[in-house]
């Protein structure tokens, strides 16, 4: 899953080469790592048509009125734009070519350096209207405007759509009038305002206040979705669920705004409230009445207008610097809820010019537009949650299905490699150690109707929550996939996030996973310090494995181990002076320059092959930090070679972790054994290496193992060389030289694979 480069000319390729070294003092790219970056760029070949244009704001004490965006295509001006903020999505698509785009503020004639892309017959369109055509369009629909115009009552449903969905309606139902009567009252005498210093016993009390208006909101929408279904005008009204969602929808618009589950206090808690009363006074139309009705508004209003005001401060703060994961979750639920309230309150008018079109373009904040989630597959996974939560009525007001998105094709491709069918747990990030929810998963690629989608639903166990799906059209777009399932390739690298996926053959569940990370977006937010790390499955246990836990976010805990390098299997160095020195991880968007890149991918039926470079992680600590990994597909080995220089004399470490015991089977190989998988790992570099056992901080409810191969003596450069044996089949490795570069031999009795490790 990489971005293609397009083949041009050579003379273009002088000019562009020519202009991207100029665009380095260039005022639209900013030399501050926090800040949004230009795009298109790199004269890359676009999967969106039209590209969406960004750049950083006109560095001056005054905001300018507006910028112009010209585009030129053939030496000549294709299209001339006029923005209002830092970004522009074109509401008309290009036709095939090579472009250039250069933009200057209304202020000063101060044209950016200009900046090439492309656009191929072929390249996903994804089109977003003008926003006033956009808010005719919502105004124009009829009341429940967030379900779609294919929308049934429950006694009109065929039988094919009982067949498929009877059991979720059923199962919502029993959901529902279980808890009449039963669910816990909410109220602000339940949370007392407190202190907002990180603690331990402060995340616990957050947890609660999350649970039970999670819960809460669940009950109101679901409720008003269950009178939607049954508002059948020939049969007497049905009161039950209408009464609940009355009575929760009363309980949680009497919450204060200003209270323990405000926007400042609980984002969350607001976010959840404030979607719940929109949804909830979509379905029930004119059975919520005016003056209850009213409440709900003001709540909405009260609580809203703390997110736009957050949002839209520092001239939108999000469009200078987007990467603020609460920040630009919060921006999707100002863009939902103003669409549902648009006509209802006077300010959802400023909300939705606000935030509509500055969401849709900035979905992947965490990633390129080729799809991925920089932060990690927990923090992915959450992300598919509030994609069905935000997506669906977006789609049905708007007619601007985000699931259509080409990011969103990339977002599942990558889901499908980082958390395929079977796979034990999460990679890379905060919070991995937490369960895998594939109903949300599969709820977001049961969205997608491509072969791959099709594949990944059939192989996820379970359904998707009853909630999203009855809210979802009928029938869903994976369903109406013919072409045979398929997975994705076995391989892929996502270049924009820096992260590799190498697997023995993605359609079984037996596979052996290779997880490969060196990524740009460094130990930022909910990254950890573990450019160039590994992390590997077979058969569905995890054999090489990452570290610790989160006890809350940025606790002692999490900085001192969970974040570090040394919880990684990962180079630190310097262990017995200093506990495992790694890449710098103790700042705030410093952390965006602590990055990673992958700088080479191949991928073939035998062999896999990336490399990445870490040395940018180390701060100054470092002047080469560079890890090769072969994974041999034919052979089930892998092999890791890591290139170090450093200034001065240094002593370094191989980490690796695992949820069994590492056993040293010679001073310079240990081995694995995790249920009924297992890893042997040899290092055979000609500086000597030995294993030495680490320790690290107990998790509650879980084996870990810590060990590291250390090399013998301090020296300014150290190379590892380590072969991985899933299986433990007795590989033995042979170093030869072919051209005057060096060669290794893999033998096991499955063959001999040969590959070129370099000089």
């Amino acid at each position: 899953m990489m971005v293609n480069k397009h083949v041009v000319s050579a003379g273009v390729a002088l000019a562009f080469s020519l202009v991207a070294g100029a665009s380095r003092a260039d005022w639209a790219e900013s030399t501050d790592m926090s800040i949004v970056r230009p795009a298109p760029t790199d004269a890359q070949s676009q999967v969106q048509n039209p590209p969406a244009f960004a750049w950083a704001r006109y560095p001056t004490g005054i905001k300018p009125a507006s910028y112009t965006l010209e585009v030129s295509s053939g030496g000549k001006v294709y299209a001339t734009f006029t923005a209002y903020r830092n970004f522009y999505l074109p509401s008309v698509t290009f036709p095939a070519g090579q472009y250039t785009w250069r933009v200057k503020p209304s202020t000063k004639e101060d044209w950016s350096t200009p900046r090439a892309f492309s656009v191929v017959a072929g390249t996903g369109a994804f089109v977003v209207p003008e926003n006033k055509d956009l808010e005719a369009t919502i105004l124009g629909r009829n009341r429940p405007r967030q379900l779609p115009s294919s929308f049934l009552i429950y006694d009109k449903w065929p039988a094919a759509m009982k067949t498929a969905r009877g059991p979720a309606y059923t199962r919502l139902v029993a959901q529902v009038t279980g808890q009449i009567g039963t669910m816990k009252s909410v109220s602000d005498a339940l949370w007392p305002v407190t202190a907002t210093t990180p603690s331990a016993s402060r995340a616990a009390y957050v947890t609660d206040i999350n649970k039970a208006i999670g819960n809460t909101v669940v009950q109101v929408e679901a409720a008003a979705l269950l009178h939607r279904l049954n508002s059948n005008p020939d049969k007497p009204k049905e009161t039950v669920f209408l009464n609940e969602a009355l009575a929760r929808g009363d309980e949680i618009a009497a919450l204060d705004p200003n209270g323990m589950t405000s926007y400042v206090n609980q984002d969350n808690a607001t976010r959840s409230i404030i979607l719940a009363l929109a949804k909830a006074a979509d379905y029930l139309g004119p059975d919520l009445d005016a003056a209850r009705k009213t409440r709900w508004m003001n709540s909405i209003s009260a609580r809203t207008a703390a997110i736009y005001a957050d949002l839209a401060g520092s001239n939108s703060r999000l469009d200078e610097q987007p990467y603020d994961a609460h920040g630009v979750v919060a921006l999707g639920y100002l863009a939902v809820v103003s669409t549902l309230t648009l006509g209802d309150i006077p300010a959802a008018k400023d909300w939705f010019e606000f935030a509509f079109r500055a969401y849709v373009n900035s979905i992947y904040v965490w990633s390129g537009p080729e799809g991925g989630y920089s932060n990690g597959t927990a923090y992915a996974m959450y992300s598919t949650d509030y994609a069905l939560k935000l997506w669906q009525p977006l789609i049905a007001a708007t007619y601007i299905d985000l699931f259509k998105k080409p990011w969103s094709t990339g977002f599942a491709q990558y889901l499908m490699h980082f958390l395929p069918p079977g796979a034990p747990g999460h990679v890379f990030g905060d919070e991995r150690e937490y369960p895998i929810y594939s109903w949300v998963l599969k709820g977001f690629v049961s969205r997608l109707g491509t072969p791959n989608a099709a594949w990944y639903v059939k192989n996820l166990i379970g359904d998707e929550g009853d909630l999203a799906l009855l809210e979802a059209q009928y029938p869903l777009p994976v369903e109406t996939v013919t072409a045979t399932p398929v997975p994705p390739a076995n391989a892929a690298v996502y270049r924009s996030i820096g992260w590799v996926a190498m697997h023995s053959d993605l359609a079984n569940r037996a596979r052996t996973s290779v997880y490969f990370k060196s990524s740009p977006y460094g130990s930022y937010n909910h990254s950890h310090g573990d450019q160039n790390s590994l992390v590997i499955d077979s058969g569905g246990r995890r054999l090489l494995t990452e570290a610790g836990y989160e006890d809350f976010y940025y606790s002692p805990l999490v900085q001192s181990w969970y974040r570090q390098t040394k919880a990684h299997n990962a180079i630190t160095f310097n262990n017995g002076a200093t506990s495992g020195v790694g890449q710098l991880t103790d700042g705030n968007f410093d952390n965006l320059m602590r990055k990673g890149k992958i700088t080479a991918f191949s991928t073939t039926p035998a062999v896999d092959y990336a490399e990445g470079d870490a040395t940018q992680a180390y701060g100054t600590a470092l002047t080469s930090a560079v890890r090769k990994v072969w994974y041999l597909r034919t052979q089930d080995v892998v092999v890791v070679v890591d290139k170090l220089a450093a200034p001065t004399a240094l002593t370094f470490e191989w980490n690796m972790h695992a949820f069994a015991a590492i056993t040293p089977v010679t001073p310079t190989s240990v081995k694995i054994t995790n249920v009924d998988r297992s890893l042997c790992a040899s290092t055979i570099s000609t500086d000597p290496s030995s294993y030495q056992k680490r320790t690290g901080p107990v998790t509650p409810g879980r084996t870990e193992d810590h060990g590291a191969f250390v090399k013998t003596a301090a020296a300014k450069t150290a190379e590892f060389v380590v072969v991985l044996d899933v299986g433990c089949k007795g590989v033995t490795s042979k170093f030869n030289s072919v051209g005057g570069s060096r060669t290794l031999d893999v033998t096991s009795a499955l063959g001999t694979q040969t590959i070129t490790l370099g000089n």
